[in-house]
């Protein structure tokens, strides 16, 4: 009674399903790999060293250059997403759990995968350390989802958690605020919303409402057309916050050395967003 009591709840839906796509082999991107190999067509490799050693924006990559990867990036996975018929086929498929639809898997493997690569490029820290999937990360990629889906919260406390480590200097993400802090009950919240909607029968609909000009085009499935735009909605809100921001890791005319501020200035860190607005649809 109890474990269908957990399917039947939204926010277990949503992390059940989450942790099934994280474990699928593929789905992690491991960050020095990817920032090494992205950005070495682009920049020097003491620039990309030091963008491996403390974050692309503390080494100073230009926002054009970090546009530039990132839209290729997000080129690369698009195509990437083949058809959900063939979903079956995917490594480790067998290995899901029964609730978790094999190509609701599959779909979010790939949102993963972007997640994590747009993350890594706006200065974001390693978000899988380990084989299990920590709180403080699951709370992040929830928060990330949100963003991809258009709901607002998600969105200002996405800039909350941005802030606090863009403050703090911070190499890791905010543990507290993410598992029992004020981002928390936001963390749920967005987990709720997706968990909804994360069904066979409604996952499409709720992508397509997240993209209003494609309407019932998307309504019989996930498409290519779906993900590119969901995508380009997380690369445009990481893009835009302190953490991403070259600028704010200099402080006058003293630079930001290993992750610390060589000098005890004031790093002045402006929140993407100082009210939590409602999310853009309320679960039913």
């Amino acid at each position: 009674m109890k474990q269908g009591k957990d399917v039947e709840n939204p926010e277990s839906r949503f992390f059940t399903v989450l942790l099934a796509a994280a474990r699928l082999p593929g789905v992690r991107v491991q960050r020095e790999a990817y920032l090494r190999s992205a950005l070495a067509r682009h920049c020097s490799e003491d620039e990309v060293r030091r963008a491996v050693e403390t974050t692309p924006a503390a080494a100073g990559i230009t926002v054009e250059v970090l546009e530039k990867v990132a839209n290729d990036s997000i080129r690369y996975e698009t195509a990437k997403v083949s058809a959900l018929s063939a979903a079956a086929g995917i490594p480790g498929v067998l290995a899901l759990p029964a609730t978790v639809p094999a190509d609701l898997a599959q779909y979010v493997g790939h949102m993963l995968r972007i997640a994590q690569k747009l993350a890594y490029l706006y200065s974001w820290p390693e978000l899988f350390s380990g084989e299990d999937v920590d709180d403080a990360t699951k709370g992040v990629l929830t928060l990330f989802f949100g963003v991809m889906f258009g709901v607002q919260s998600a969105n200002a406390a996405v800039g909350k958690v941005a802030g606090m480590m863009a403050e703090q200097v911070a190499k890791k993400l905010p543990q507290r605020a993410l598992t029992h802090g004020v981002v928390y009950p936001l963390v749920k919240r967005v987990a709720g919303y997706l968990g909804v909607r994360m069904t066979t029968q409604s996952f499409a609909t709720t992508v397509s409402k997240a993209i209003p000009l494609l309407g019932a085009a998307v309504s019989g499935g996930l498409t290519f057309a779906t993900y590119l735009p969901m995508a380009k909605r997380l690369k445009k809100h990481l893009a835009g916050l302190p953490l991403a921001d070259p600028s704010h890791h200099r402080v006058g005319d003293e630079d930001i050395v290993d992750g610390e501020v060589v000098e005890d200035h004031e790093v002045l860190v402006r929140p993407h967003a100082e009210q939590l607005g409602a999310d853009s649809a309320t679960p039913r």
